[in-house]
């Protein structure tokens, strides 16, 4: 994108989006200069999102702004991060561009007042496509406090959020290949095009929490994630996924259930959060979060130290049951 096009746009609809934030200038500079609140650490985490890929061609580009701005809220949580800031590089496909721009910025705008983030800069270009979102986002975190994937414990408890599948569903839906009851469509849809970011819990996760990750690629992939950089061995119980309604009502059409469950599980784009608790911490997390209106289910537990490498094992009624795929990869 050139030409006074580009400049007009971040001048009228994305310069707007910084204000608030005084180290982003208005977008008029190079680049922003951020500080942390004091006392607090800078968790950053980045994802790409294109158009055909990471949501449908043809979607409201206010939702596809507020989904990738989403994904990296999602992960400043399950840091225990506060959501402070983002930067956001953008691709415009050449075909359908002006179509796109505005409802971009639209989306952006809800969103930062719904999570208390200001646009800190970015990028905007334009190429034949596909469309591509990137979004850098800036979490503020007490020193010392971020919570990483790899402090599992021997005897921890392994908690999720919310409910699982219910994206992967949506998806389905959307490409046809299912077709549930009107109410439990329009649940699903949301599930897929908007999820929700747990920043309402980061400062538990910050309290409680020994290891954490979302669950953006799938809860086996994602869980054997803190397995493996914890060095340790996690179990799963299956038959405990929290499914919602419109998700049990799909399981109970599914031919064997097991093979449904592992399906739920390995679909992605949940955006809920796994966590490694003590027991005593568990019971504290469960507790606080649901005061706060978001379910906790216990799945499994942290059951040993490896000597190299940590790893997953997936029960279902007591038997190990071993899964085709854990989850999405790009490659």
């Amino acid at each position: 994108m050139s030409g006074s096009g580009e400049f007009d746009y971040i001048r009228t609809r994305l310069a707007p989006l910084s204000l608030g934030l005084p180290g982003a200038a208005a977008l008029t500079d190079d680049g922003a200069v951020l500080t942390p609140p004091e006392g607090c650490d800078w968790a950053v985490t980045a994802d790409t999102l294109i158009e055909g890929r990471h949501f449908p061609h043809n979607e409201d580009p206010a939702l596809a702004a507020r989904k990738a701005l989403r994904a990296n809220l999602s992960d400043l949580a399950a840091m225990g991060a506060d959501p402070h800031a983002y930067m956001a590089c953008v691709v415009w496909p050449e075909t359908g561009r002006e179509a796109r721009m505005s409802g971009f910025a639209d989306g952006l705008a809800l969103d930062q007042d719904i999570f208390s983030v200001h646009l800190a800069g970015g990028d905007t270009t334009s190429a034949p496509g596909p469309w591509m979102i990137s979004i850098t986002a800036f979490g503020a975190v007490p020193k010392g406090q971020a919570v990483r994937r790899s402090g599992a414990q021997p005897g921890d408890q392994v908690l999720v959020t919310g409910t699982l599948g219910d994206a992967g569903l949506g998806l389905k839906a959307r490409q046809g290949l299912h077709a549930p009851a009107k109410l439990d469509a329009d649940y699903l849809a949301r599930r897929f095009t908007l999820p929700e970011p747990r920043c309402a819990l980061s400062g538990l996760v910050r309290q409680h929490a020994h290891a954490a990750i979302d669950v953006s690629d799938g809860l086996l992939a994602d869980t054997r994630h803190i397995a493996d950089a914890s060095n340790c061995t996690i179990e799963l119980k299956l038959e405990d996924v929290p499914l919602s309604k419109p998700a049990r009502h799909w399981l109970l059409q599914q031919p064997d259930r097991s093979q449904a469950l592992l399906e739920l599980v390995s679909s992605g784009d949940d955006y809920e959060l796994v966590l490694s608790l003590s027991a005593d911490a568990a019971r504290d997390f469960i507790g606080a979060a649901s005061r706060l209106g978001v379910p906790v289910t216990r799945l499994g537990e942290v059951t040993s130290k490896g000597d190299s490498q940590g790893g997953l094992i997936v029960l279902m009624d007591g038997e190990p049951i071993t899964p085709s795929s854990f989850g999405f990869t790009h490659f």
